[in-house]
């Protein structure tokens, strides 16, 4: 797989027309480096998002028998059933953005196989990962198959007229696997990188905790090597994740993450290629606080800000609102020219 790097002239040549717009140089702010990027991505004066999708990857976890979560693992098959019926958080902000929902089972603890409908792909790899306190999550095997099916699902749905994805997890205790791997990768003390997850409170935040250093120091995950990272401490969704990170910026596709477990795939997808970072959008900052550094860690900035920590894609979808805005006033703005406006004085 290679991911080639923005060319600077594409963003030269978004810049002279930003430059051109009837508004002082630079005065819409991160609006005008959303519209540029997506020029540069697309290699296209006046780009245009044709169909946006947000994919929610859906996988259990064995590290909740440790007790670090505030629901059962049988709340992940429950919200499947939600997303599909259109009532969860993800599916209303999904349809403010204009966005499709694609339901992914990947690693669920539940048979989900009898499920009919359009927006929901059975893809299980594994029957929820396993308790990576006492063994290793998922054989590298079954890593390797999540990030492919990741990547496989970018390109079928970029070959159907997709052009911008987001990316979206359930999984009840997919929090702690997203901590493990971000402390695994950007050698940050897990105690720095756990948050509160569902809402558990101090005393299970510091089981959490030593659970996660227990499984690090026990399974020593190399943080040059993903795919290990991935197996010994991660999860499904966070390898379905940074598959379509990987396969869409392989598309020259541009791809929206959404928090905390989105941002553990981005970062998985970002150790095996830097280059993915050019096509990633950071949707929002989390409130759990290893979001933070897993994001600065790959040098992006946050589009929002508004103390959010549900998941789903919620974030993503409604940075895809702000993208589109900021492209819309790339295109549809006049220009000084146009305008009969006069320039600023040079």
């Amino acid at each position: 797989m290679k991911i080639k790097p923005l060319k600077k002239e594409w963003f030269e040549i978004a810049q002279k027309r930003l430059d051109s717009l009837t508004k002082p140089r630079g005065s819409l702010g991160r609006l005008e480096e959303f519209a540029a990027k997506l020029v540069a991505i697309f290699e296209n004066k006046m780009p245009a998002i044709n169909k946006k999708a947000v994919f929610v990857f859906a996988g259990d976890h064995g590290i909740v028998e440790e007790g670090v979560s505030a629901f059962p693992k049988e709340v992940t098959a429950q919200m499947v059933y939600n997303f599909l019926r259109g009532g969860a958080g993800i599916n209303v902000l999904a349809r403010h953005a204009g966005a499709d929902v694609i339901v992914i089972d990947i690693g669920v603890d539940a048979d989900l196989s009898h499920i009919n409908h359009p927006n929901f792909i059975s893809r299980k790899v594994v029957w929820g990962t396993r308790n990576f306190k006492n063994e290793p999550a998922m054989t590298k095997e079954e890593a390797e198959k999540c990030i492919n099916i990741g990547i496989e699902l970018a390109h079928k749905y970029i070959d159907q007229g997709y052009n911008l994805l987001a990316t979206g997890d359930m999984g009840i205790g997919n929090t702690t696997p997203s901590s493990a791997v971000c402390a695994a990768i950007t050698g940050q003390p897990v105690k720095d990188v756990v948050g509160r997850g569902t809402g558990i409170n101090d005393h299970i935040l510091q089981h959490k905790i030593k659970v996660i250093e227990e499984a690090l120091n026990k399974h020593k995950p190399d943080p040059s090597d993903a795919l290990d990272v991935l197996s010994k401490v991660g999860g499904a969704e966070i390898g379905a994740i940074a598959g379509l990170i990987l396969g869409a910026a392989e598309k020259r596709i541009p791809v929206v993450i959404d928090g905390f477990i989105s941002t553990a795939g981005a970062l998985i997808a970002y150790t095996f290629d830097p280059a993915v970072k050019d096509y990633i959008f950071a949707g929002h900052l989390s409130e759990e606080k290893g979001h933070r550094v897993m994001l600065e860690y790959m040098g992006l900035e946050p589009i929002l800000r508004l103390n959010m920590r549900l998941g789903e894609g919620t974030g993503a979808a409604l940075a895809m609102t702000i993208i589109e805005a900021g492209l819309k006033i790339y295109k549809e703005m006049a220009t000084f020219d146009e305008a009969g406006v006069s320039e600023e004085k040079k």
